[in-house]
């Protein structure tokens, strides 16, 4: 019974001495006397059973006058209510504090902002917005109420150092962060650096209670919480499961603390390719593609149902949506022992844009105004690093084809590269005139995947778009968005 007072420090343990070394020599713990029957543990330890009962309720009253399930007779009403777990939403609504993203459409999707008390996750590929998110968050907690908490934050990276150029750049471009009474800055960011898993576990485990409790953190970002685990590098059976024991561990340490301290903790996480099923379990299963026996038809549908494949759409945010393919599915790091861990999780999904084509003669531009500016801030986002969890999902789109002249720049990735290497050397073949597209600019969208204060997004919609700006992030209104696209075609 030692653990009796790790639950209950201050147990009265007097009137139960006779019973503790029978107890602890027959391994029953706090939580054998909250569960089982008092005559099973009276049985197992050879102990009188009236003696066992009183002690399981007088442990179980104990808990719940701590929690506030039960009325305490004289107690100050106001104490009361900032313990009690039985409260009305009333009050569970007074208490909720959220961080704005500074943006009306993204708060809405988002259910009010980024909530305290929870752990979120931003994941996503490089260069889809999660650094900008992250930083957009360590200037607005820094508000005061509604818009944020009105206190400290704090930035702990695994990978490069806090990029306090691109704060002063938000910092100079939101008026909002400055013009407020209490103005958010960046002497309010503190900052922490992990570089390697010894060093995390240390300083998550004993520096962070003291920071947060001495400085008031409101906002706690940690980036990434993939990275120092797969610098490790160990794929066997055992490395594995210790690794699952390390994250349960973390998840616990990091949820404890959101709730003590009332502090909104924010991870980004990295992603990985996911590849198709080679079973024939696809998720996007159709009627065309079943076989022709009904019988098995059935029994594949049924078993697909039940595969991973299938079902990891609903937690990772790649896959719900019906024109996602197989070739840019992604998996969050981790796997599904951290999708434990979390409360939330937010996917940034980002796109390819291609214009119409033109002949070629003269260099392509590769966009102009804010599509360069947002090609520039996704450049330095995979040069400094990302720092939230929110998904990215990237699927390439082409417009239509560009005769050959001369050289063009193009600024896609190694995938939309190679794509249209493969489509150019189709037609040499074939003896077709060579053709070239021209991409103008990313677009990128915010996915709730799960959270349990908001609709998540549902499988037909692609999400909030928004974009990178000098502010920071903002949403993207349908009509600049159809005027986009009639400029570039």
């Amino acid at each position: 019974m030692t653990d009796l007072f790790d639950t209950i420090p201050d147990f009265p343990i007097k009137p139960y001495t006779h019973l503790l070394p029978s107890l602890e020599k027959h391994l029953v713990t706090t939580s054998d006397l909250l569960t089982l029957d008092a005559s099973e543990i009276a049985k197992r330890a050879q102990l009188p059973l009236f003696d066992v009962s009183r002690l399981a309720d007088h442990v179980v009253s104990i808990l719940q006058r701590q929690l506030g399930l039960v009325v305490i007779p004289g107690a100050d009403d106001q104490q009361e209510a900032g313990e009690c777990l039985r409260k009305s939403g009333r009050e569970i609504t007074s208490q909720w504090s959220t961080i704005s993203t500074l943006d009306d459409s993204l708060d809405g999707a988002l259910g009010g902002g980024i909530p305290t008390g929870y752990l979120t996750e931003i994941v996503g590929e490089s260069g889809a917005g999660k650094t900008q998110f992250l930083l957009s968050l360590l200037l607005s907690a820094q508000l005061p109420p509604p818009h944020g908490l009105g206190r400290p934050t704090l930035y702990i990276s695994t990978e490069h150092a806090l990029p306090t150029n691109r704060l002063s750049q938000i910092l100079r471009n939101k008026p909002i962060l400055s013009k407020t009474p209490q103005a958010a800055s960046l002497s309010q960011v503190l900052t922490l650096q992990t570089p390697d898993l010894e060093s995390q576990e240390h300083i998550l485990t004993y520096q962070l209670p003291i920071a947060l409790a001495r400085h008031n953190i409101g906002l706690c970002i940690i980036d990434s919480i993939a990275a120092n685990y797969r610098e490790e590098g160990h794929s066997s059976a055992s490395a594995l499961a210790h690794r699952s024991t390390q994250l349960v561990r973390l998840g616990a340490l990091l949820r404890s603390l959101a709730r003590i301290h009332n502090c909104a903790f924010v991870v980004s996480n990295q992603v990985a390719d996911r590849f198709p099923p080679t079973n024939g379990s696809n998720h996007h299963l159709s009627a065309q593609a079943l076989p022709s026996n009904v019988q098995q038809t059935i029994s594949v549908y049924q078993r697909s149902l039940l595969t991973l494949d299938h079902q990891q759409r609903f937690f990772t945010g790649w896959g719900a949506h019906p024109s996602s393919s197989f070739l840019n599915l992604k998996t969050p790091s981790l796997g599904l022992v951290w999708a434990n861990q979390i409360a939330c999780r937010i996917a940034l999904i980002k796109e390819p844009q291609y214009g119409a084509p033109r002949k070629q003669g003269a260099a392509c531009e590769s966009g102009t105004g804010e599509e360069a500016q947002a090609n520039k801030l996704g450049t330095e986002n995979k040069e400094e690093g990302e720092a939230c969890r929110i998904e990215l999902i990237k699927e390439p789109q082409y417009g239509a084809p560009q005769k050959q002249g001369a050289a063009c720049e193009r600024s896609g990735t190694g995938e939309e590269a190679q794509a249209f290497k493969l489509g150019t050397e189709n037609k040499e073949e074939e003896g077709e005139e060579s053709v070239e597209r021209s991409p103008m600019h990313w677009r990128r969208w915010m996915r709730v995947v799960f959270a349990p204060w908001v609709r998540a997004t549902g499988e037909s919609e692609k999400g909030v778009e928004f974009e990178l700006w000098a502010g920071g992030i903002r949403v993207v209104q349908p009509d600049a968005i159809e005027e986009a696209i009639s400029t570039f075609q």
